[in-house]
């Protein structure tokens, strides 16, 4: 199958992009760095043209709320449009465990919108949900970062390799839609500031964790387990302390 991935470039769609092509599909990396721009709508049919298949995994250059929700909504209209003009039998797109329970998040807001534009596009779907990436551990200490400690707050979480979100997203991009949400996960259930303190003990990382109930993340309080997947979610073989041993 001719397989177009959106944000093929970035760190889980060149994933996909390869084990795709190892399976044997036309799978082709589309990005503005190669002549797509999904928010203006450049490149957007010219790609589309000709394929079964269309996977986004984009996301936005600027979290700010507005900038996140103008992305969301501007790239998932053309590329809704795009696919109906060229025939696509499927749309996967890639989206986040927990979004329709945070709504304080502009993040996860505008990714409400999205999937609403999805499922309201006429198109056959898939809507993967994922869990965060353990890549992200470092990002999320750094911006929880004040005066040297780490402010996180204590809900749960339950977080995944990017590796195996891309194995999920190119299964899924070569089989039979969904058709509605899948829901993946890692195999372990942490709280924020846990799965953080671990990452950077690991690391030889001295910043203090601190366990805080005003902490937020992504713009919202976190005190349940609004980020952990609901039953039925289908878990990832990949623990956190394997990805660890590996040297991440």
């Amino acid at each position: 199958m001719r397989i177009v991935v959106i944000g093929g470039t970035g760190l889980i769609g060149s994933q996909v992009v390869k084990r795709l092509g190892e399976h044997g599909h036309d799978a082709v990396p589309a990005s503005p760095n190669s002549g797509v721009n999904t928010v203006t709508g450049e490149g957007v049919k010219e790609v589309l043209r000709g394929a079964d298949v269309l996977v986004d995994v984009s996301n936005s250059p600027s979290f700010a709320d507005d900038d996140v929700m103008n992305f969301f909504t501007a790239a998932t209209t053309n590329l809704t449009e795009a696919a109906k003009e060229a025939g696509v039998g499927h749309y996967v797109a890639l989206s986040i465990v927990g979004t329709d329970e945070l709504p304080d998040s502009g993040y996860l807001r505008a990714k409400v919108a999205q999937e609403k534009l999805i499922r309201e596009s006429g198109l056959t779907y898939s809507i993967i949900r994922a869990t965060q990436f353990f890549e992200f551990a470092g990002a999320i200490a750094n911006s929880a970062t004040v005066d040297g400690e780490v402010h996180l707050p204590h809900g749960g979480v339950q977080p995944i390799a990017a590796s195996d979100v891309a194995a999920v997203v190119g299964r899924t991009a070569a089989t039979e839609p969904v058709g509605g949400l899948l829901e993946i996960g890692g195999p372990e259930e942490f709280t924020m500031d846990g799965w953080i303190r671990t990452v950077l003990e690991r690391r030889g990382d001295e910043r203090k964790v601190v366990s805080d109930p005003q902490a937020q993340y992504f713009g919202t309080s976190l005190t349940g387990k609004q980020l952990v997947p609901n039953a039925g979610a289908q878990l990832q073989p990949t623990s956190l302390e394997q990805w660890l041993a590996a040297g991440n």
